[in-house]
């Protein structure tokens, strides 16, 4: 049993075979699909499921906080499994691709900021958009 299948189970979901696959299919991936990628890897383990299964299971993943859902300026809903470690996103606008990274100065930067502010930080996301430095 993969990790999104346990953390399903953990949460007293029904888990169909449709949704094992779906589940399965998510966790062996290492980049951030959406529903239409993801219905192609699925449809290739089990060609009986559609992409309305895909987008509903997506949905019921999501709303368990299973699944963590981005929005990177191309259209597209994109997903990622909902992690425990807090990360940031560098999307390369030419292709798309998304480089995950942590860094400890911009996570102090944050703090202090939102400190200097009168707050007290309890979550964010922080995405950066750009393109290859030797173009």
């Amino acid at each position: 049993m993969d990790r999104l299948e346990s953390l399903c189970m953990e949460k007293g979901m029904r888990m169909t075979e449709q949704r094992r696959v779906i589940a399965r299919v998510l966790s062996q991936a290492h980049d951030h699909p959406d529903v239409e990628e993801l219905h192609r890897r699925a449809h290739a383990v089990d060609r009986h499921i559609s992409i309305a299964t895909v987008y509903r299971t997506v949905r019921l993943f999501e709303e368990a906080g299973i699944l963590t859902r981005h929005d990177f300026r191309d259209g597209r809903s994109r997903y990622e499994e909902a992690s425990e470690t807090h990360h940031d996103h560098l999307i390369d606008m030419k292709t798309g691709k998304v480089v995950e990274f942590v860094d400890e100065e911009i996570e102090a930067l944050q703090q202090a900021i939102a400190k200097r502010l009168g707050y007290r930080l309890v979550d964010h996301r922080l995405e950066l958009y750009g393109v290859p430095a030797e173009e």
